[in-house]
């Protein structure tokens, strides 16, 4: 029972690292893919991180349903979900206004599989206070989700370049 939180910027390595570590698990491995192919380049991003994958992987696009597509993986599997960041733009873009709640759900539900769960998503809390409403909003939200993962997961991992700095806790969450 691990869940491994992989948190870092865009390209920073994140979903290199999520895969090389499913990889030397040497289990059966699910691919919970949340990202929705909504323009050419996304299209093209979506396609790139498929053929990347192993031929022997199971791939589950779930946009929304992160909860019950963990619950749908068969017990001896290890799971990645790439990624959270997507996730919660979905279900923000669905005026979902339970997304904490569904966070704390799903990663409950992660770190209380017998196999690992490996998780992915960006940190944008670092940069510049974004200057519209809406993305203020995901930014918070974001950190939010990301701190929820963080206090259940076993191991949270800041992605920089390739490299890895672990995150320890530091006390109880307060959100």
């Amino acid at each position: 029972m691990t869940l491994t939180l992989l948190l870092g910027g865009a390209r920073s390595g994140k979903s290199t690292l999520a895969k090389r570590r499913a990889e030397a698990l040497g289990l059966p491995v699910v691919f919970v893919a949340t990202a929705e192919a909504r323009d050419a380049e996304m299209s093209d991003r979506i396609a790139r991180h498929r053929a990347e994958r192993p031929a022997t992987w199971s791939t589950l696009e779930v946009p929304c349903d992160l909860d019950e597509a963990i619950d749908r993986v068969p017990a001896e599997a290890a799971v990645i979900v790439d990624c959270l960041t997507l996730w919660v733009a979905n279900l923000m873009e669905r005026g979902d206004d339970a997304i904490e709640t569904a966070a704390d759900a799903a990663a409950r539900r992660a770190a209380r599989r017998s196999a690992p769960v490996i998780a992915v998503s960006n940190e944008v809390g670092m940069g510049i206070v974004p200057d519209h409403t809406l993305g203020r909003a995901y930014r918070d939200r974001l950190g939010r989700v990301n701190a929820i993962w963080a206090r259940r997961a076993q191991e949270t991992l800041l992605v920089v370049a390739g490299r890895t700095l672990t995150l320890q806790p530091e006390g109880p969450f307060d959100g």
